[in-house]
């Protein structure tokens, strides 16, 4: 079952407030009144997600390796008992038991298994910690997709209203284009490309509603509830100042290598285990038998009474010494080694893998960047055109083609804008969680306690008892199919 450990005075949390802001971001929306923030819905998500919760309950499940491979070297014992009637004996049999009941009592305590035992007690105990990195990647990467989720919907929000922006805008324009041309200041053409323009804006928008409806399933899915009203992100802390410094922070912090390199371990420790089934092994052990006949013994003797019960008890070791099995050793050690091999390639190409992420999130984090800037140049520049072209349109010297066509490099400046400061954030995210510092405990969640699977680790290692086992599981993730489908309305209109 879950179980959790207080982070006080254990994680040292790195909270969002407490560095240096390294990547501002604001949205074209000021922050409306009781937002959601990014706290809270990767608060939700590490609560609530399937994947999370399932992956914890996975490594429950690789915890219980441990005990597992320990109950091999434990004594183990077993009693027997038989009841059975002899309905056909030896004619010569005069002394034979018409019926009897045996009990068996063994006891095996296991001395020397060639090394099997303890290394694959080691093997499993590696693989509990690789199986806790996998975790910590796990959640990692679910921080990831919500960022961007977050994110997805404050960029496509902004498209809405950016769309919903122009669409107001060349209604107003056509409605003027019309008036003109009813008293012969323009052309049936210059009403054909303000309709065409405004046609064109509108089917713009329902694209936008359609990707913003979208985004918010997308969110729905992993956080387990409905974004309302989402805050702009807060900054992103530590960011590193090149990529050589990225990767090299990455090499030593990474979870996903760091699952990779105790596979590896783990699965020297099979080879070794394997080797040992060649071995010599030594087994001390005790029995002890009863037998009662139940008063049929010697039953067809007249005049003779036989002792009807009988026992004994026994105590030695037991020396097995293997000479010859098949080729089985050898395949197995082959095997192992083989297993070894896989998991030392895997863990080359993890560390590609993320090497190659480290430097394209940097790469994108650091264009995004630019792109802000140029955008943000852009969109001032096209701000000032479009004024400039509608002043020289009112003196005749701008047609209503370079009106419309300013008003739309302006939007796509506009939009180029938004995109870019959701790439520039997720670009960032995503180069923290490649560096290994996208976890809980880098983010200071104060959603309650921290999920700590060493607790469940402590708990079960040591178990004894045969009977002791946890409760039937129960779901912990949020369902959502309650959730209404999302839709789209419009709040005021910018003018």
């Amino acid at each position: 079952m879950p179980q959790f450990r207080d982070k006080a005075g254990r994680i040292k949390a790195m909270r969002w407030s407490a560095l240096a802001p390294i990547l501002a971001v604001t949205m074209l929306a000021a922050t409306p009144a009781q937002a959601d923030t990014l706290r809270e819905a990767l608060v939700a998500a590490y609560m609530n997600n399937p994947t999370l919760t399932g992956a914890r309950a996975e490594q429950r499940a690789t915890d219980e390796g441990v005990p597992i491979a320990l109950a091999d070297g434990r004594p183990n014992s077993r009693a027997t008992s038989i009841y059975q009637e002899n309905f056909l004996v030896n004619a010569n049999a005069f002394a034979a038991p018409a019926r009897q009941l045996t009990a068996r009592v063994e006891v095996n305590v296991p001395v020397y298994r060639g090394g099997q035992v303890r290394n694959a007690i080691k093997a499993a105990k590696e693989r509990v910690d690789a199986g806790q990195a996998t975790l910590r990647g796990t959640e990692s990467s679910i921080f990831s997709q919500t960022v961007a989720a977050y994110m997805d919907v404050i960029r496509d929000e902004a498209l809405v209203r950016l769309n919903r922006n122009n669409v107001d805008v060349l209604e107003t324009n056509l409605q003027a284009t019309s008036d003109r041309f009813e008293i012969g200041d323009l052309t049936r053409t210059d009403v054909a490309q303000s309709e065409a323009r405004l046609e064109t804006a509108r089917s713009d928008l329902e694209t936008a509603i359609s990707n913003l409806i979208r985004s918010k399933e997308v969110y729905i899915q992993l956080v387990g509830r409905p974004p309302e009203n989402l805050a702009p992100p807060p900054p992103l802390p530590g960011l590193p100042e090149d990529p050589n410094a990225a990767v090299g922070y990455a090499l030593e912090n990474n979870p996903d290598i760091e699952a990779a390199k105790e596979q590896i371990e783990a699965a020297e420790y099979d080879v070794k285990s394997a080797r040992g089934t060649r071995k010599p092994q030594l087994d001390a052990f005790a029995s002890g038998d009863y037998a009662n006949f139940l008063g049929s013994l010697g039953g067809n003797i007249p005049g003779v009474n036989f002792i009807q019960q009988q026992s004994n008890a026994q105590v030695g070791l037991s020396l097995t010494v293997p000479i010859y099995q098949g080729g089985r050793p050898g395949a197995q050690i082959r095997q192992a080694q083989a297993r070894t091999g896989v998991a030392i390639e895997q863990e080359i190409a993890v560390e590609r893998d993320i090497i190659a992420q480290t430097r394209a999130a940097y790469a994108s984090w650091q264009a995004s960047l630019q792109v802000i800037e140029s955008a943000q140049r852009a969109v001032d520049a096209n701000a000032l055109s479009l004024e400039g072209v509608r002043a020289e349109n009112s003196v005749g010297n701008r047609t209503i083609l370079d009106i419309l066509n300013a008003e739309q490099e302006l939007v796509n400046a506009q939009a180029q804008l938004v995109v870019a400061r959701r790439n520039a954030y997720v670009a960032g995210f995503t180069l923290l969680a490649a560096m290994g510092r996208a976890e809980a405990r880098d983010l200071g969640l104060d959603g309650g306690v921290l999920y700590d699977p060493e607790v469940n680790y402590d708990r079960v290692r040591g178990k004894l008892n045969d009977f002791a086992t946890d409760p039937d599981p129960t779901a912990e993730a949020t369902r959502t199919d309650e959730t209404p489908a999302q839709t789209v309305t419009y709040g005021p209109i910018d003018k």
